[in-house]
This record gives structure tokens, C-alpha cells and sequence, in this order.
């Protein structure tokens, strides 16, 4: 058996939740992570009445304004425990609960569709994905549809990560550009100190992230971005040579995918180690 290489890449320096899919998230400084991912990470969506799909700013024609709402949870969710309501902040600062009777009624007439707050997955359940004009991005100006994984409100995977190094990347490439992490919507984001350049976590793919006591994650595959990293939300204004600039210097891809192998507790400032099988 190859010996276990272990090497420090970084510090946690931020968590997001994001209570309902396509709404502002929520940082905190502590979460339980088991095999579905950050606890209460996407519990909750808005379900379109109409199509059947549920709601997702990655087809921004209807449903960019969602990035203006914010989601919290009341309480913190706890392990075993019910899922607990959540305060959605709309952009004009009032506040939903989300086990409010007119709840549906508010968020319905501010998107000006028929909606409702879900926290059950549809069976086989789709959202659609606008492919904006961007060169290096096959699909161009369609919408296409994308099944959720069984029992999930995720795109794709229920763990991702983004290093400083790859904003910072961004940044020197499109100095006009607003890189702040929110547009990339991460669960983690790893600071990996100022002597980091690039997108190093293009490396880090098959190998696996032990961070803190016990929380082992392996890194399963590059993270490809979409139009969301180019909208507006709350002090970020909508540039699509946010994702022009991911697509010309990295392949369309920003951050790394990641599955857990083993949950337990993270908390902001955990030490972040990259361990690999050598040689």
C-alpha cells in the first residue's frame, strides 16, 4: 500500500448554507457536515406551479430575482432533528416565514409567477439551465433541462469549495470585475494564504481534504460554473465577463466539487490539509 501524503493548503475561512435554493445564503461559523453535505444546506426551493420544475437562477429569465431574497434559518438545524422554518428577507427588507399562511402569495406576486415553498423534493425533479453566448461554452443561447440528483434540491453534488487563490486569479484577470465568493455560491471557502497563485485546485482532484478533527472530503471533480456567477444580487452588479473570464483563462471552471467520506463539525479557522496516496 502507497504511504498517505498529507500537506497544509489552507485555512477555512468561510461557510455558507443557503436554507432555499437560489436565495441569498447564510454564513456561519460552525456546521455539522454528514453525507448530504453542510446542515440545512438547500432544504427548502420554490416549486413553479406551472412547469413543474423547480425554481433556479440558472435559467435567469424568470428567475434571477431570486438572488435578491435571503434565506435564514429561525433556529439552527440540528442532526436527527426537524427541519427547522426559515425567515426569507425580501429585497424590499420585509421579512417571510416560510410556515407563514401568505407566504406563497407574497413570493408569488414579487416573481410574478405561481410558486411555493417546498422542502420535499418532486420525484425526478428538474430546474433549467440557460447557456448564455460566452466563447468556450458549447451550449449558446438555449435552455436546457437538468435533473436533480434522487431527494435533493442539488445541481450536482452537496459539497463545493473555492480557494482565495482561484478569486484572486479571477480578479488580476478582469481587474473591473467584482469577485466576491458569494457569486460562486460555495459551502467552503479556503484561504490558502497570500504565496498561493492560481487555480490550484485543478490539483487537488482524486485527493482528498481532511479538515479540522475528523471531516474528510474527497475532491471529486472540477467545478464548471454557469450564468449565475454573473448576476446581481445584494452589492454585486450583474457582469457576464464574470464567466467570460472563467471560461477564457480556466476552462469554465472555478472550485472543486467535493463528497463526503467522513462528517463531524467544522468551525472558521480549521486547518485545511490535502492528503494523496504517493508514490
Amino acid at each position: 500500500m502507497n504511504p498517505i501524503t498529507r500537506q497544509r493548503v489552507g485555512t477555512l475561512t468561510a461557510l455558507w448554507r443557503y436554507p432555499v435554493k437560489s436565495m441569498g445564503g447564510q454564513a456561519v461559523e460552525t456546521s455539522t457536515v454528514n453525507e448530504r453535505g453542510l446542515l440545512g444546506d438547500r432544504s427548502y426551493a420554490l416549486l413553479d406551479v406551472r412547469s413543474g420544475n423547480v425554481a433556479s437562477a440558472k435559467n435567469p429569465r424568470p428567475w434571477a430575482p431570486l438572488l435578491g431574497f435571503e434565506a435564514s434559518y429561525v433556529t439552527s438545524p440540528e442532526v436527527d432533528g426537524a427541519l427547522p422554518p426559515v425567515a426569507i428577507r425580501t429585497p424590499e427588507g420585509h421579512t417571510l416565514p416560510s410556515d407563514g399562511a401568505e407566504t406563497n402569495q407574497h413570493l408569488s406576486a414579487a416573481l410574478g409567477r405561481e410558486v411555493t415553498l417546498i422542502s420535499t423534493p418532486p420525484e425526478a425533479a428538474r430546474i433549467e439551465h440557460y447557456w448564455p453566448t460566452v466563447e468556450g461554452i458549447a451550449r449558446r443561447e438555449v435552455v436546457t433541462g437538468i435533473t436533480l440528483p434522487a431527494g435533493t434540491f442539488f445541481d450536482a453534488c452537496s459539497l463545493h469549495a473555492i480557494t482565495t487563490a482561484t478569486l484572486a486569479r479571477l480578479q488580476e484577470l478582469h481587474p473591473a470585475g467584482a469577485y466576491d465568493g458569494r457569486r460562486f455560491r460555495p459551502n467552503l471557502v479556503i484561504d490558502t494564504g497570500p504565496a498561493a497563485h492560481g487555480f490550484l485546485e485543478k490539483a487537488w482532484v482524486g485527493s482528498t481534504l481532511a479538515i479540522g478533527d475528523s471531516v474528510r472530503l474527497q475532491v471529486t471533480s472540477p467545478c464548471t460554473r454557469c450564468v449565475m456567477t454573473t448576476l446581481a444580487q445584494p452589492g454585486l452588479p450583474q457582469d457576464l465577463d464574470i464567466l467570460r473570464t472563467t471560461a477564457r483563462h480556466n476552462n469554465v471552471i472555478a472550485g472543486v466539487r467535493l463528497a463526503v467520506l467522513r462528517g463531524g463539525r467544522l468551525h472558521l479557522g480549521d486547518p485545511v490539509w490535502l492528503e494523496a496516496e504517493g508514490s
